[in-house]
């Protein structure tokens, strides 16, 4: 069971996630790009860059040009980006988002196939993947409370719709497909089953999800 593409394609939960991450980030007075993310071995400027590298990914994709050249050309652009100031890290994040706006808008048939990093998706599936990098890796910046609010702080309409693909992705691995959550799981709330699903949290007693990180 999948999610329908007509849900999958609508960039307009996404577009609200851009602004609100524009919003979050123009509204600090203090942005320390240098400051560890909740990412191991990634400052808050190593997961700016890569938000948005990941955009331009996406009009890549859209263009029908792979992800990215290459894992290591990805690295590389990621760690020569993250040690520009905060004015410079925010500005390429807010135009790199211009520009992925501006190519959804472009696009007359979603009917097509893009090349990710991790093989080939129906083109439908490409706002979802990007609305997903976008709520993610704003947690991951950690420039709330604790991680546990800054999950709950997430776009709801996103958590319901990818929690749902994520459940059924996570049951379609499993050798009986119609496997359910473990019971443990199922008693968190939707945020915290998405951080499990993610490997932002742990859970007592099962271990990780092993599906995306």
């Amino acid at each position: 069971m999948t999610v329908p593409a007509s849900i999958v394609r609508d960039t307009g939960g996404c577009r609200e996630s851009h602004a609100n991450l524009i919003a979050t980030l123009t509204g600090l007075d203090n942005l320390d790009p240098t400051r560890p993310s909740r990412l191991p071995g990634w400052s808050v400027g190593h997961v700016l860059t890569h938000l948005a590298r990941n955009a331009d990914s996406h009009v890549d994709m859209l263009d029908g040009r792979p992800q990215y050249p290459s894992v290591e050309q990805r690295n590389t652009d990621i760690d020569t980006g993250a040690d520009r100031d905060a004015d410079t890290l925010i500005a390429d994040v807010t135009t790199s988002i211009t520009r992925l706006e501006a190519a959804w808008e472009a696009v007359t048939d979603w009917d097509l196939t893009a090349t990710t990093l991790s093989g080939t998706r129906p083109g439908v599936s490409l706002p979802l993947l990007r609305w997903r990098e976008v709520e993610v890796h704003r947690v991951d910046l950690g420039l709330g409370d604790d991680l546990d609010s800054d999950l709950a702080g997430m776009n709801r309409a996103y958590v319901r719709i990818d929690l749902h693909h994520l459940e059924m992705m996570w049951r379609a691995r499993r050798p009986m497909g119609l496997t359910p959550l473990p019971a443990v799981v199922l008693a968190e709330p939707p945020h915290r089953r998405l951080g499990w699903f993610m490997g932002r949290i742990d859970i007592d007693g099962v271990g990780p999800a092993g599906m995306i990180s």
